[in-house]
């Protein structure tokens, strides 16, 4: 065999077995074995989160969910601008898996989603939620996303600690959190 076909044979080995590799990549994160959709729906304050695209300008947000009749669950996700001005999205949370309440499918009602349904998808994983249903951790399985959630605006020192420590247990990286800006900080903002 020639110097340059075998050069040639050992790169295309190379690739071909990388492509074959076993490797399937990171462990997902653990979810919740259920949540209980009934106490789950209501008002959430987002205290902090790895940002999707379209919260690049958010200060404030939160989440409203509700129950709907045929089972999956209704999102309204509110978001106030360091200006003070509101901007809502509304979509719709399904099981990915029926009967399982763990990982829910979101689609938001926006005109990408008119024109490519199913494919504007995002996954909502739920990897944590509080005995009494009061804060939860919510992210996505490639961990590019988090969003620490909570019923009130604030919670005490210890409870941040708690949550972010079961962030990171997760793989999350939460030095890269960004963290609700307080309304005092946002009339500070407010020109």
């Amino acid at each position: 065999m020639k110097p340059l076909h075998l050069l040639l044979a050992l790169c295309i080995g190379l690739i071909l077995g990388g492509c074959a590799s076993s490797d399937t990549g990171p462990i997902p994160p653990k979810t919740v074995d259920s949540v209980d959709f009934k106490r789950y729906q209501g008002k959430w304050f987002e205290l902090a989160r790895l940002p999707m695209f379209f919260q690049r300008d958010c200060a404030q947000s939160e989440a409203h969910y509700n129950l709907k009749p045929d089972g999956s669950v209704g999102v309204l996700n509110r978001c106030q601008t360091l200006e003070g001005e509101w901007q809502e999205a509304s979509g719709n949370a399904t099981p990915q898996v029926p009967g399982k309440t763990d990982k829910l499918w979101v689609e938001f009602d926006n005109w990408f989603s008119t024109v490519l349904p199913g494919v504007t998808k995002g996954e909502y994983w739920v990897l944590y939620v509080g005995d009494d249903y009061q804060t939860a951790l919510v992210g996505n399985p490639d961990r590019k996303y988090l969003w620490i959630l909570s019923r009130k605006p604030t919670v005490p020192a210890w409870q941040r600690e708690s949550l972010l420590a079961k962030a990171r247990q997760q793989g999350y990286d939460t030095n890269r959190l960004i963290w609700r800006v307080a309304d005092k900080d946002m009339l500070a903002h407010k020109p």
